[in-house]
């Protein structure tokens, strides 16, 4: 069985893992392949260096919709549009609307999402986007660019706006919160996501699955979350590993 971590952000070690031991279990795991996710230009960079640096890792370059006001009309975009040609970058993102804290403005959210779309359709790379409390400007700014592709990280949203990422062809990612989310409507759109759109992540070090809640979270707990959706949509985990390895490799050409 092999499993594919789409989204984790390990590469900032921020708790001063032991990166060999992460990788062997993740390996033991059957976790094969992961995307280490950047969410500013100085962690762009540290992903793109880790990835360089291991085998079977691939990098992403975004900024997160919290850092937009540092890089609306900043130079710095200069630098940070010059990463997407590296050699191991399959993704722009995470990028997107974050309307629930609103670190940034709504104008600046905007602006350096359509940045990084218009970065991702120069590069021809497919964006992985954060929306939260954002769908309702998120929709008509994506629809105003062509066959775009995508996954919509860390999706947690209703069943109308997954109908609505399904009919734009996108992805949807799942990942610990799945295990531990108490609410019944959420649960139900996890059942409703179409294999054919399904992709796993885990966002590690953060968002640990149950049953290991209060330790870090590692890209080998990707098994843990295939095996939760295995039993929660009554499919097997053989599957849901299958045809989620296929999805990410089809989305991110790895």
């Amino acid at each position: 069985m092999q499993l594919v971590d789409t989204h984790c952000h390990i590469h900032s070690n921020d708790y001063k893992l032991d990166i060999n031991k992460v990788y062997r279990d993740a390996k033991e795991a059957g976790v094969d392949k992961l995307i280490c996710v950047g969410t500013d230009l100085a962690d762009s960079k540290l992903a793109i260096e880790f990835a360089n640096k291991h085998l079977s890792t691939w990098s992403s370059i975004g900024i997160h919709p919290h850092k937009a006001d540092k890089y609306v009309d900043n130079k710095l975009l200069e630098e940070f549009a010059s990463l997407a040609s590296s050699d191991k970058v399959v993704a722009i993102g995470e990028c997107g609307l974050d309307y629930f804290y609103n670190h940034s403005s709504k104008k600046s959210q905007e602006k350096i999402l359509r940045y990084q779309i218009e970065l991702a359709i120069k590069h021809k790379l497919p964006l992985i986007f954060h929306v939260r409390n954002g769908f309702d400007d998120f929709w008509p700014i994506l629809d105003s660019y062509p066959k775009i592709r995508g996954v919509l990280h860390s999706f947690t949203d209703d069943q109308t706006n997954l109908d609505k990422a399904i009919e734009r062809g996108l992805f949807i990612g799942v990942n610990g919160i799945a295990t531990f989310s108490k609410d019944l409507d959420q649960i139900e759109v996890y059942k409703q996501i179409p294999l054919a759109n399904l992709l796993l992540e885990t966002d590690a070090p953060y968002l640990t699955p149950t049953p290991f809640r209060g330790m870090i979270c590692e890209p080998k707990h990707v098994k843990i979350i295939a095996g939760f959706l295995a039993k929660l949509r009554g499919e097997t985990s053989g599957v849901i590993a299958n045809q989620t390895s296929e999805n990410a490799k089809l989305l991110f050409r790895i």
